[in-house]
């Protein structure tokens, strides 16, 4: 590798790492977060995952027999298991594995 790639990773590991550490220096001690800041902290992450559902079903519809309906299959295999038990990972890897029997089984 060169040294300008070299170079480039240790930035990027900074800056991920200042990015990460900052808010837990900043509010440290006996500061409190803003209620504004509290809120988006609540709202974001299912946000987030609203939006990764969304960018990943968007092919669905244009290969339906191919990938659509495997997606919904791994979808809904996420979704119930997630109602059932409250839990997310093993919610991620049925849905996973689901997602993936489908795809062998049509394919």
């Amino acid at each position: 590798m060169t040294a300008g790639l070299w170079i480039a990773i240790a930035v990027s590991a900074l800056c991920t790492l200042l990015m990460r550490a900052l808010p837990f220096l900043f509010f440290r001690g006996k500061r409190t977060m803003p209620g504004w800041l509290s809120r988006l902290g609540d709202a974001l992450p299912g946000a987030m995952m609203a939006v990764l559902v969304v960018y990943c079903l968007k092919d669905g519809f244009a290969t339906l027999v191919r990938t659509g309906i495997p997606q919904a299959i791994g979808v809904l295999a996420v979704v119930a298991s997630y109602k059932w038990k409250h839990k997310t990972l093993p919610s991620i890897v049925l849905g996973t594995a689901a997602y993936m029997a489908a795809l062998r089984i049509m394919g």
